[in-house]
Formats: structure tokens, C-alpha cells, sequence
């Protein structure tokens, strides 16, 4: 499945940056999944940042991308990725589009992804950037993403890219049975948990790793 189309505005400048961030970042470390590191090398990820951070869009870093959020670290969206095991029948929920990166990264592996931003301009400037680039597959809207997206509930693969001080129980109601939610949680602490739903409803929760994310916003988070 490859929902990239030829035409966007590349250059043998950028393809070379976007190697090397594959082959240093991903590859050298623990990111194994070659449906995932192919989806890293066809998304031009150059433009998914502001402008004046061209050069720095494959540093091993992340990104400002204004409105107080930021891209994530490639390595985190290659680790996400990875680990929710997106499938090419899968439905994805995206919780914090940002600038639409992990969306793209999503729409690349499955059949479509759903994605949520709370922030009214990212989520416009996100749509448009995402049409631009021909992706079809992914829809975004603009809402607290503390409640997911109960309407196209169940998803196989929830990815979230802002910290609640508690897992938020809608998310946890809209993954399918079977599936695969990686978020991460915490306040001045974080930590990046997988969360597994078993055939029987039950959950299973792992710890990743320390991380530091944006702290999510919305209604939902004064209910932790």
C-alpha cells in the first residue's frame, strides 16, 4: 500500500537527508519493521515543518511547528509505528495531528486513518497540506482528543502525540479488540505506554519508555 504520490516536491538533497535519518535513527537502533521504515523514507517529512526548519527536518530531533506544538522526534513516530503493528486493513486514530506527519506515516501502512487536533489552525493547515500531498485516506478534524472519534470507533491502531495525566477512557473504548493504542502519559514525569486489548476486553499495559510530549489539552484533562 503507498498512498505517496510521485510528484511532491522533492529533491536529491532531501532524499539523501531522508536516508541517512533511516539508516542512523531507525535502523542503527531498535526500529525493525520494514513496512514502517519504508513508509519513514516516502514521506517527505521536510514538508511537514516550518520553513525557516528546512534544514533541520530530518535531525534526530523534534521540531517547533508553532501554536506551542511540535513534530515529533522521527525516532518516536518510527518507535509508534512500530509498535501498534499497523496492518493495510486497518482503521487508525490519530490523537494530535499537529502538523500531519504520523497521519501520513499512518496512511502509508493502513487503509484509513482518522485524526484529531485541537488546535483549530494545525488542523486546517493540516488538511491542506495532507490534500496537497494526494493522501485520500485520511480525515482530520478539529476537537478534543480526549474523546477520540466515537463515531468511526472501533480502531485497530491509536496512536496519541500529547500527554493526559490519565489514559482518557474514551480511547480506551474505542480501541477494537485485538488492537494496539500507544500514548503517552504523565505530567512533569512521562511515560510512553503500549496498551494492548485482549480477545476477552481486557487490557494489558506496557511501559516503554520516559518520553516528553506536549501536555494534552481539552475538556478531558480535568477529569485526571
Amino acid at each position: 500500500m503507498n498512498h505517496t504520490p510521485a510528484s511532491f516536491d522533492d529533491n536529491p538533497i532531501r532524499q539523501r537527508q531522508r536516508h541517512r535519518m533511516v539508516d542512523q535513527q531507525l535502523r542503527s537502533r531498535d526500529i525493525t519493521d520494514e513496512r514502517g521504515l519504508d513508509a519513514m523514507l516516502r514521506v517527505p517529512r521536510h514538508l511537514f515543518v516550518p520553513d525557516h526548519l528546512l534544514d533541520d527536518a530530518y535531525a534526530d530531533a523534534p521540531l517547533p511547528i508553532g501554536n506551542h506544538q511540535t513534530i515529533s522526534q522521527p525516532y518516536i513516530v518510527a518507535l509508534t509505528t512500530q509498535l501498534v503493528r499497523p496492518e493495510p486493513n486497518s482503521r487508525a486514530l490519530d490523537i494530535g495531528t499537529g502538523s500531519g506527519y504520523q497521519a501520513a506515516i499512518l496512511a502509508e501502512l493502513v487503509d484509513e486513518v482518522f485524526s484529531v487536533e485541537i488546535v483549530g489552525p494545525l488542523a486546517e493547515s493540516a488538511h491542506k497540506r495532507l490534500a496537497t500531498l494526494g493522501y485520500k485516506n485520511i480525515h482530520i478534524r478539529c476537537g478534543d482528543g480526549h474523546q477520540g472519534w466515537p463515531e468511526r470507533a472501533p480502531f485497530d491502531v491509536i496512536t496519541v502525540a500529547a500527554a493526559p495525566r490519565e489514559v482518557p477512557r474514551p480511547l480506551l473504548e474505542q480501541l477494537k479488540k485485538g488492537g494496539r493504542m500507544v500514548i503517552p502519559v504523565g505530567g512533569a514525569s512521562q511515560e510512553l505506554l503500549l496498551i494492548e486489548k485482549q480477545d476477552d476486553g481486557r487490557l494489558r499495559e506496557q511501559t516503554i519508555a520516559p518520553v516528553r510530549f506536549v501536555p494534552m489539552t481539552g475538556a478531558g484533562r480535568e477529569e485526571g
